[in-house]
């Protein structure tokens, strides 16, 4: 099985940049096999490409409020007239990847609860212990997901 996990989120935010702080950590590692990694400060049209070459894709993004330490849940396509060439939602990524390559994917968030927001560098403590806990979670989950 096929894995992208994009990571998106502006570390120039606070713990905005959990998606991007998780791909790092991912980086850090020994490569897992059939996972590509990206991120980026937003989701924008042209991942319809990637994610239409994978079985699979993780969102991972910062979450302003919602569970701790995160939320990972299914996504599916949601058409919505928001979308421009510089931002789209997840959803809506989905949809359009759905629409123009024919291709369904299952999708998943991972929602990485965040606390500060303002403009500063680097993740507050419990954000970057949430973080560690993500990741934990999601080398399980792509292990799981790659022996069944």
């Amino acid at each position: 099985m096929k894995i992208l996990i994009i990571g998106y989120g502006n570390p120039g935010r606070r713990d905005d940049g959990l998606g991007p702080a998780l791909i790092e950590k991912l980086e850090a590692m020994d490569p897992i096999p059939d996972v590509t990694l990206d991120s980026d400060y937003q989701l924008m049209i042209e991942y319809s490409l990637d994610i239409a070459q994978h079985d699979m894709v993780i969102f991972v993004d910062a979450a302003v409020s919602g569970p701790e330490p995160y939320e990972f849940k299914t996504l599916e396509p949601k058409s919505t007239c928001g979308i421009s060439t510089h931002s789209i939602s997840a959803e809506s990524l989905l949809a359009l990847t759905l629409d123009i390559m024919s291709k369904p994917v299952d999708a998943r968030l991972l929602a990485i609860r965040g606390y500060e927001f303002d403009m500063a560098e680097g993740l507050t403590g419990k954000a970057e212990e949430n973080l560690l806990e993500a990741l934990s979670f999601i080398i399980n989950f792509i292990a799981q997901t790659q022996n069944h």
